[in-house]
C-alpha cells in the first residue's frame, strides 16, 4: 500500500503505524469531494481492510481549509433521477466503509469544514477541531435546495441529537469549534499547535465516543417526534413556504418518519435528496450559488492593500459602514460635523460589536480600539480609502470633495455611498476625477451582502477594481455598475416600492400589499421594506429618478415624510413599530392578491428589462445577481430575468399589456421586450 500514489491523497505512516491521510485536491484552491476524490478514497479504504494501521487521521494540506463539501458543478451535470441516486449511493458507500473500519478514525479539522466534508468527518469515530477563528463546521446544503445526502442526516443526529442537528441543517449555519463541541458535533477543540497531538491521543487511547444527552435522546422518541416535528414546521413556515422551498419540510418529515430505523433513514435520505436535487428550486438556488461565486471573482481581479479607512458621515449608514469595517479588522476614523452624531455612532458600533462577539470581551475591546471618532477629520490624510456617506445633495457633496481632496494621500480612493446621484454630477469639483468611485452599501450593512461598485465615465479602471477588491476584503459581494440614475438596485426597486405606496393611497391595506409580495417569495413586503430603508430616503431617491424616468412621486409618500414619520427609524411610517418590529393587523381583507402581486412584480420586471437594454451591468446574470443580493428578490426564482424566461416572455408581455390598459402610461412595456420575445 505504501507504494501506491494518488492524485488527491497522500498517505503517511508514522512510527506508531498511524496513517495520516492528507487530502490535497489537485488543481483546486480548496478541497472538494468530487467523484474522482471519492473514488480514490474508496480505493484506499479497500486496501486498508487487508492492511490495517493502528488508526487513521484524515487531514487537509490546504492552508486554513479542510473540505468545502461536494463538487457543486457535478450536480449541474445530473441528467436524470437515476444519475442522482447513483451519485449519492457512491457517497454513502464511502461513508459506510469509513465508519466500518475496525480501527480508530479521526477527522482533524482546521479551517472550513462544510457539507460533504462534515459528513466525512461524522463518519469518523472522532472529530478534533482547531479553535482558530477560520475553523467552522456545518451542513449548509439547505441553501442549495437539498439537505445532506451522504449520510449526514442520520450521523449528525446520532452525534449531536435531533434538536441541535436538525436546527443546524435547517438554518444551514456553520458553527465555531466551541459551538460544535458544545452540541457534541466534535469531540474536542484545541489550538492549532496542539491539533495533531490531540488527534494522535484519540487514536492511541480510543476513548468511548461521546453520546448526546438524555434530553436530546428523549426528543428522538417516537411519541414525541410528531409534536416536535409540528413545531419545527411552524418555525420554518415563518420564513419560507413549502411550495417555494420544499427541502426543510422534507428533512423534518424524514426524521419524523424514520428516526427509529437509521438504516432505512439512510436509504430514504438518498431517495429524498435525489428528487430534491432534480427540482426547479434546487436548480435555481444552484444558479444563485454560481452567481455569488462570479461576484466574488470581481473582487479578486486586483490586489489592494488598505490599512486605514476614513468615513465621512456619522449617520446610521456611515456609522454602520464604519463599524462593519472595524469588525473586519480595519482601522477606521469617522468624521461628522455634529459631535452628537458621533456619540450615537460610537454607541451603535459598540452594540454591533457586542452582538457580533457576544461574550468575547477581548474582541469587543479590540474592535472598539480600531474605531475612532474624528470630529475634525484628521483621518483623511492617513486614509487609503475615504468613504463619503452624507445626505443626498450633489452640491454639498461637491463642496466636501473640494475641501478634502488636497488633504488626501496620492493614490487614495474617494468613494461615495450615494444611492442615486450619477458620478458625473459629483466629480466636477475634483482635480483628479478618476479617483472617485461609487461604493453603494445597502441597509442594514451587516446583513446585506451586496455592494455596488459604481464607475463613471471618468473613473479610472484600476480605481474601480481596487474598490471591488476592498469590498471583497470586508466580506461583501462587489457588483460593477455603470453610473446612471439609481444605478441598478434602486433603479429597479423604486418603481416596485412606489407602486406599493400608490396602492396604499388607493385604500389597499399595507398588510395586503406585503402579503402579496411575500407570497411571491420576497423576504419582506415593499411597504415594510420602504419603512426599513427610510421613507425620507425613498422620497429622495424617487425624486432624483423622476427627473429621468416616467415616474411620479405619490402624494401620500410626500405627506407622511412631511409629518416626520420616516419609518422604522422614527418608530412610525406606514406601520407603527415596537421594539423594531412592525405592528401589523393580522385580520385584514386581502383583496385580490394576484392582482396586487402582478402590479408589483411587473413593475420590477419591466425596469429590469430596461436596465438590460441600457447595459447598466455586464449582462443579464448580473441583473439577477444584483436584485437577489441587493433587493432580496426571491432566490428560488433565481432573479428577475431568469424568472421572465421561466414564466415565458409572451406571458409576461400579456400581463403588462393588461395592466397598461387598466392603469395607464406607467405600465408601458419597455421596448426591449420585443427583443426578448424574438
Amino acid at each position: 500500500m505504501n507504494d501506491k500514489t494518488y492524485k488527491h491523497w497522500r498517505l503517511e505512516f508514522d512510527e506508531a503505524n498511524i496513517l495520516w491521510l492528507h487530502m490535497d485536491m489537485a488543481g483546486s484552491a480548496v478541497n472538494l469531494l468530487s467523484s474522482e476524490v471519492i473514488a480514490e478514497l474508496d480505493s484506499i479504504f479497500d486496501d486498508l481492510a487487508t492492511d490495517l494501521p493502528q488508526g487513521v487521521v484524515i487531514l487537509s494540506d490546504k492552508k486554513d481549509s479542510f473540505i468545502f463539501g461536494a463538487d457543486i458543478k457535478e450536480f449541474t451535470e445530473l441528467e436524470n433521477l437515476t444519475q442522482a441516486v447513483s451519485m449519492l449511493e457512491r457517497g454513502h458507500a464511502l461513508m459506510n466503509k469509513l465508519e466500518a473500519l475496525p480501527r480508530p478514525t479521526v477527522s482533524m479539522i482546521h479551517g472550513m469544514c462544510l457539507g460533504g466534508g462534515t459528513e466525512l468527518s461524522l463518519a469518523c469515530r472522532y472529530r478534533v477541531m482547531s479553535s482558530e477563528s477560520c475553523s467552522r463546521i456545518g451542513l449548509p446544503e439547505i441553501k442549495l435546495g437539498i439537505f445532506p445526502g451522504y449520510g449526514g442526516t442520520v450521523r449528525s443526529i446520532q452525534r449531536a441529537g435531533p434538536l441541535a442537528a436538525i436546527n443546524m441543517m435547517l438554518t444551514g449555519r456553520s458553527l465555531t469549534a466551541q459551538a460544535a463541541k458544545k452540541i457534541g458535533l466534535v469531540d474536542d477543540t484545541v489550538p492549532l499547535r496542539q491539533l495533531k497531538h490531540a488527534a494522535r491521543c484519540f487514536i492511541m487511547e480510543a476513548p468511548k465516543p461521546r453520546q448526546p444527552g438524555l434530553l436530546q435522546l428523549f426528543a428522538n422518541h417516537k411519541y414525541l417526534r410528531p409534536l416536535i416535528a409540528s413545531k419545527m414546521r411552524k418555525q420554518v413556515a415563518k420564513k419560507v413556504r413549502q411550495e417555494h422551498y420544499p427541502a426543510p419540510y422534507r428533512l423534518i418529515e424524514l426524521w419524523e418518519n424514520y428516526a427509529d430505523n437509521p438504516g432505512e433513514m439512510l436509504t430514504q435520505e438518498i431517495n429524498e435528496v435525489a428528487q430534491l436535487a432534480r427540482s426547479e428550486t434546487a436548480a435555481n438556488l444552484l444558479r444563485v450559488f454560481f452567481l455569488q461565486d462570479t461576484l466574488k471573482k470581481y473582487g479578486k481581479q486586483t490586489s489592494y492593500e488598505v490599512k486605514h479607512i476614513h468615513v465621512i458621515g456619522g449617520g446610521i449608514m456611515g456609522g454602520d459602514i464604519a463599524s462593519w469595517c472595524a469588525i473586519k479588522g480595519y482601522n477606521v476614523t469617522v468624521q461628522d460635523q455634529d459631535p452628537g452624531h458621533l456619540a450615537k455612532t460610537a454607541q451603535r458600533a459598540h452594540a454591533s460589536f457586542k452582538k457580533k462577539y457576544k461574550k468575547d470581551k477581548r474582541a469587543i475591546i479590540a474592535a472598539n480600539d480600531r474605531l475612532m471618532m474624528d470630529h475634525k477629520g484628521s483621518g483623511v490624510s492617513q486614509a487609503d480609502i475615504v468613504i463619503e456617506a452624507i445626505f443626498e445633495d450633489a452640491e454639498v457633496k461637491r463642496e466636501l470633495y473640494q475641501s478634502i481632496e488636497p488633504k488626501m494621500k496620492p493614490g487614495a480612493i474617494l468613494a461615495s455611498n450615494t444611492s442615486s446621484i450619477i458620478l458625473g454630477e459629483l466629480s466636477s469639483s475634483l482635480k483628479n476625477p478618476g479617483r472617485l468611485v461609487g461604493l453603494h452599501f445597502f441597509n442594514p450593512v451587516a446583513l446585506m451582502p451586496l455592494v455596488e461598485i459604481i464607475h463613471g465615465d471618468k473613473t479610472d479602471k484600476i480605481t474601480a477594481q481596487q474598490a471591488a477588491a476592498f469590498a471583497h476584503s470586508i466580506g461583501k459581494l462587489p457588483l460593477p455598475v455603470r453610473s446612471s440614475p439609481g444605478f441598478l438596485v434602486n433603479r429597479i426597486l423604486m418603481p416596485y416600492l412606489l407602486e406599493a405606496v400608490t396602492m396604499v393611497s388607493e385604500g389597499i391595506l399595507p398588510e395586503s400589499i406585503d402579503k402579496a409580495a411575500t407570497d411571491f417569495g420576497m423576504p419582506m413586503g415593499p411597504i415594510e421594506l420602504a419603512d426599513t430603508v427610510g421613507l425620507d430616503i425613498c422620497k429622495n431617491v424617487a425624486g432624483i429618478l423622476s427627473k429621468t424616468m416616467a415616474m411620479e412621486l405619490p402624494k401620500n409618500l410626500e405627506h407622511i415624510v412631511d409629518l416626520g414619520n420616516l419609518g422604522k427609524k422614527t418608530g412610525s411610517g406606514f406601520y407603527k413599530y415596537k421594539k423594531g418590529k412592525a405592528r401589523k393587523n393580522k385580520k385584514v381583507e386581502h383583496y385580490n392578491l394576484q392582482q396586487i402581486q402582478d402590479r408589483l412584480i411587473v413593475k420590477l420586471l419591466n425596469e429590469s428589462v430596461a436596465c438590460l437594454r441600457e447595459g447598466i451591468v455586464e449582462n443579464k446574470d448580473m441583473i439577477d445577481a444584483g436584485i437577489i443580493f441587493g433587493a432580496g428578490f426571491a432566490p428560488f426564482r433565481s432573479g428577475p430575468i431568469h424568472h421572465i424566461q421561466s414564466e415565458g416572455v409572451e406571458n409576461i408581455i400579456n400581463r403588462i399589456d393588461d395592466l397598461e390598459k387598466r392603469y395607464g402610461e406607467r405600465f408601458k412595456p419597455d421596448e426591449y421586450w420585443l427583443e426578448l420575445k424574438n
